[in-house]
């Protein structure tokens, strides 16, 4: 760990986080109950100041690598800046129940985090108590679903087009068979030893 990062994780445990590296990063994880509170130790604490939210993005977690996640599923993360002492940090905390995911809104503390929770509320179904203008951002009014979910279906049952003749938008059943799409690079026995 670099001299700066050891700063920012000394600072953090004298403040009652227990900081986790990974990667050349510090990262934050708190339970969903103290996510409010710990978010405005993060930019009130002196020896912390996290005055800017970078970005706050949702999480699904159903599958984790090649196999199921233990736990909870969805996970709220937070990137925030400290610009006083140029230190960043990852803050998560994961949705008690998976059947409804919500978490404390932020946009209070950082009012940035407004549109990037819709974004997580639309895309992922997050819900966060407090948000005063919690609704779609992305997609339609009338859409269905979580596009960001692991469990959405990636192929529809239907799909519209303009048809001419009734000089309209119509709807009808999928007429795309699917396929695999996958970029195959075929090359020649001894390709590389030509190209000299």
């Amino acid at each position: 760990m670099t001299p700066k990062l050891q700063r920012l994780a000394d600072a953090l445990a004298r403040a009652g986080f227990a900081p986790q590296a990974r990667l050349g990063e510090l990262a934050v994880e708190v339970a969903a109950a103290d996510y409010l509170a710990a978010a405005r130790r993060l930019r009130d604490d002196p020896a912390l100041r996290f005055e800017q939210l970078v970005d706050l993005c949702g999480v699904d977690y159903a599958t984790w690598g090649d196999r199921p996640r233990e736990g909870p599923r969805f996970a709220v993360v937070v990137h925030l800046l400290s610009l006083a002492h140029n230190w960043r940090l990852r803050l998560r905390t994961f949705c008690p129940d998976d059947d409804y995911p919500r978490v404390a809104s932020v946009t209070e503390i950082w009012p940035a985090a407004n549109w990037y929770e819709r974004e997580a509320f639309d895309l992922f179904g997050i819900v966060f108590d407090g948000h005063t203008d919690l609704r779609r951002i992305l997609t339609d009014y009338g859409f269905i679903g979580h596009p960001f979910r692991k469990d959405f279906p990636l192929s529809g049952e239907v799909e519209m087009r303009y048809d001419p003749e009734q000089r309209r938008v119509i709807s009808q059943p999928v007429t795309i068979e699917p396929r695999e799409v996958v970029p195959r690079v075929v090359r020649e026995p001894h390709y590389a030893e030509r190209r000299r």
